[in-house]
This record gives structure tokens, C-alpha cells and sequence, in this order.
């Protein structure tokens, strides 16, 4: 299968289950790698072949500025399931991470696949 990836996609967005988590931003980082639904981008050079990232970060910003999520998990879920649907990719692999979340702690997050990889 071939795959592309957006690396690093850092946003502020409401995430935690938290009082304070529910007001204040916190910066989180996507990491996705991206099942295409066919071979013919490679041949053809035609970005309607493939999908475009753009529209992918545009889309995932647009749809994490209006949306809450208590926890990573169902974080991660909601961007597998709007790539699957709206991209049409047959396989996703998505990483959420928190950034500086908690004292002494880095990062912290998860990833999830979902999908068939073929």
C-alpha cells in the first residue's frame, strides 16, 4: 500500500477532562500516516490521484476548532474516521500527542490504526 504522512501538525485546541482543559488550549501534535486508495498518482502526476495534504490539515483544523474531546483517544478516533470518510483512505495510523502536558512530563499520547492496510 502506498502512504503518505503529515508530520508534526501542531494546533491548539480544547482537549482534557479537566476544568482548566476545558477552557485553556493546549498544544497537541498529530502525526498521521495515510493509506491512498490506489496506485495512480506515481504514473499519472495528477494531484486528483492522490490525496491532498492540504486539504487533509485544512480540514482537520477547521473541523478541531468547533469540538471539545475529553480524552486522546476519541480524539484520535474522530480524525481516523473523518480521513477514512472524507478521503476516502482504506487505512490510517494516527498519533496524538500532548506537549508539555503535566510536570516532569515531555509528552504524552497515542496512536491508533484503523482501516485495512493492504
Amino acid at each position: 500500500m502506498d502512504t503518505i504522512f503529515i508530520s508534526d501538525l501542531r494546533l491548539d485546541i480544547l482537549v482534557g477532562v479537566y476544568d482548566w482543559e476545558k477552557k485553556v488550549p493546549q498544544k497537541v501534535q498529530f502525526d498521521l500516516e495515510i493509506g491512498l486508495p490506489g496506485r495512480a498518482a506515481g504514473p499519472s502526476d495528477k494531484l486528483a490521484d492522490t490525496i491532498d495534504y492540504a486539504a487533509v490539515v485544512h480540514r482537520i483544523e477547521a473541523s478541531l476548532a468547533r469540538e471539545h474531546f475529553s480524552l486522546l483517544e476519541k480524539l484520535a478516533e474522530h480524525i481516523a474516521e473523518l480521513i477514512m470518510r472524507e478521503f476516502k483512505s482504506p487505512w490510517v495510523k494516527v498519533s496524538v500527542t500532548k506537549l508539555g502536558p503535566l510536570r516532569n512530563v515531555k509528552r504524552l499520547g497515542v496512536t491508533i490504526e484503523r482501516g485495512t492496510r493492504q
